[in-house]
């Protein structure tokens, strides 16, 4: 996989421009321009930003999105940065609608 490509499908899939993107994860347009060129690597820290900024988690950023389904992935990456409080009023939310 080539990070610096995939770094800008995923950032145009969002119709955000490199400027856009670095502003939003905190990195340098520079920096992110340089590793999207594939002229400097990207640190797993500073990729966790960079998704963090997409609202994918690095699972996310490495899978084959051939190979999932990305509303379950996106849904379980919303869930699990919630807090214990907010998932048991979405557990509870969703049992109203179930049942």
């Amino acid at each position: 996989m080539d990070i610096g490509q995939h770094i800008i499908q995923l950032r145009e899939a969002q119709g955000w421009s490199t400027n856009r993107l670095a502003y939003n994860c905190g990195l340098s347009q520079s920096f992110l321009r340089s590793v999207e060129l594939g002229e400097k690597g990207i640190s797993v820290e500073s990729l966790s930003l960079l998704c963090d900024a997409l609202r994918i988690s690095l699972r996310d950023f490495f899978d084959d999105p051939a190979e999932r389904s990305e509303l379950p992935d996106r849904l379980s990456y919303q869930i699990a940065r919630m807090t214990a409080e907010q998932q048991k009023a979405l557990s509870s939310f969703l049992n109203t609608i179930v049942n």
